[in-house]
């Protein structure tokens, strides 16, 4: 699945999960905007991404993993996380001296 048409699902689905409509997102973005972003025909920036977090209450992160998830569908969310995880500490940890 392309990117952006994950991103729409999980914007849709998460925006729905809190019980707002695209209008609650006023301050942040148009509502044709918003709907283009739902529909898989743009892109938002990180900035963006912030925002739309912002707006629903959740943490940007959520977002791109909700994404993440509804690209991989047949990879579980929580095995998404320990992978990230698990780079994260690679990039966290210091290089082993020889």
């Amino acid at each position: 699945m392309k990117i952006e048409f994950a991103f729409a699902k999980a914007l849709r689905r998460l925006r729905k999960a809190k019980n707002m409509t695209q209008e609650d997102f006023g301050e942040v973005s148009g509502r044709t905007y918003l709907s283009s972003l739902e529909r898989g025909l743009k892109s938002p920036t990180l900035n963006k991404i912030e925002e739309l977090a912002a707006a629903m209450g959740i943490q940007p992160l959520t977002l791109l993993l909700a994404t993440y998830a509804e690209r991989t569908p047949d990879k579980p969310l929580v095995e998404i996380i320990a992978d990230s995880m698990r780079e994260l500490e690679a990039f966290s940890s210091p290089p082993e001296e020889k």
